[in-house]
């Protein structure tokens, strides 16, 4: 029998951090679930000091925790079994990763496909829209069809359950700037996916960067903030290059309009900001409100007038927590 759900997503487009966030939180749960995506995404985790980078696996993985790869992601084979020999041969114990049945599969075909005809769109040529066209097609294949059993999920969960999400609201196929935007659903009731009842869920943690960075071509994001020499030492301070494809990311100030709408149709209950120790080493603090840059002294000016809007206008936000550190939380986050 679940618990509870709580939930970690991303707010903006991506690269927020949430990989950071999960393996923080993953030793409070019983399991940590993937609901979408696949090797598109990628997830940078700290563990004792030591740097490690997965792109489908859960990141339950580094607290010994059940790690579900749900119905509503999809599975390139090789690079899975590529990510497991890694793991495993870093200690960790791999039987708990476990794959839905229903989970699709990422063929050469598809991969040859992507990089054709959808490389102008920034994709990362992994294979994900073509795969996500021929599950809905009703013509792909399946888990259940290409992997061994001791891989496949047996569709439980109890206790209490993390679940992690790949990409961004702003990336979210239903909500983003299409076409610029990820095949599936990153909303967090594309959670329930998984097999469970949105009753079930308790915290909707959402979690942004303290600046907007965004991955591949978006009219949002234009190519002019490449000129900027204060966004470029975000870039170099931050290390905004791509987990999946090692693509410097475009950085722009965050835009705190686009945040407020994130929040408001995703229900983020609990709010965290990355990356703020970035700001700090720069020393130059913006953010982007109706449309207009404002600028502040120092970061803690521009993260109270960040709280203010926020509670003003979203009522549903608990709290709001500002973290510094690359390699884990500075906070006691437990329930």
């Amino acid at each position: 029998m679940i618990d509870f759900i709580d939930i970690v997503y991303g707010l903006a487009w991506g690269d927020e951090g949430k990989g950071k966030i999960s393996n923080a939180l993953a030793k409070d749960y019983n399991y940590v679930c993937r609901w979408n995506g696949g090797p598109n995404a990628g997830h940078t985790v700290y563990v004792n000091g030591t740097k490690f980078k997965t792109h489908i696996i859960p990141s339950g993985i580094f607290a010994g925790k059940p790690s579900i790869i749900g119905p509503g992601c999809v599975i390139n084979i090789e690079k899975f079994f590529e990510e497991i020999r890694g793991l495993r041969a870093a200690g960790f114990d791999t039987s708990l990763v476990k794959i839905s049945p229903n989970a699709h599969i990422i063929t050469e075909n598809h991969i040859e496909y992507d990089k054709e005809h959808l490389a102008h769109l920034g994709t990362t040529s992994q294979g994900i829209a073509p795969c996500y066209s021929d599950k809905m097609l009703r013509r792909g294949r399946r888990a259940i069809e290409m992997m061994e059993s001791q891989w496949i999920w047996d569709g439980v969960l109890s206790g209490s359950v993390l679940c992690e999400g790949a990409q961004s609201v702003w990336l979210d196929i239903d909500h983003g700037d299409y076409p610029f935007v990820t095949s599936s659903t990153t909303m967090p009731y594309g959670a329930c996916s998984l097999g469970f009842s949105p009753k079930k869920i308790e915290r909707l943690i959402g979690v942004a960067k303290i600046y907007d960075t965004k991955s591949g071509v978006d009219p949002l994001f234009p190519e002019t903030l490449w000129d900027d020499p204060v966004l470029d030492q975000i870039i170099q301070q931050g290390g905004e290059f791509g987990t999946t494809t090692g693509r410097k990311r475009l950085v722009n100030w965050l835009n705190l309009d686009k945040l407020i709408d994130a929040i408001r149709i995703s229900g983020c209950t609990n709010l965290i900001i990355n990356k703020c120790d970035v700001l700090n080493k720069i020393g130059v603090f913006k953010v982007i409100h109706e449309g207009k840059l404002v600028e502040f002294p120092d970061l803690t000016k521009m993260n109270d007038y960040i709280d203010d809007v926020v509670f003003e206008q979203e009522s549903d936000v608990e709290d709001i927590i500002y973290s510094g550190s690359p390699e884990g939380l500075e906070f006691n986050y437990t329930k």
